[in-house]
């Protein structure tokens, strides 16, 4: 399963992570360096897995959480219908 982000939707890079602007509703979601890198990732074509095992290796401290946390946002982007899987 691949991720892409909406047609309507565009990323911005800021100092503290990424902004992603939905232009259908104005609405913007701002999103930290940890949840910035976790959706570049999955945008890259990484699955929700080998996204978790990248990000375990980047902090270990928080390895057992990692995948329920990438689950976690993939969950709120598509509740805020921000992607698409294909």
């Amino acid at each position: 399963m691949t991720f892409a982000l909406k047609p309507d939707v565009t990323a911005t890079d800021t100092e503290d992570g990424l902004v992603l602007l939905d232009e259908r509703s104005g609405r913007y979601w701002q999103l930290n360096r940890s949840g910035a890198t976790t959706l570049r990732l999955l945008l890259d074509g990484h699955t929700p897995e080998e996204t978790a095992l990248r990000l375990a290796r980047l902090h270990p401290d928080a390895a057992d959480r990692a995948l329920t946390d990438v689950r976690a946002l993939l969950a709120a982007l598509d509740r805020a219908r921000l992607v698409v899987t294909a």
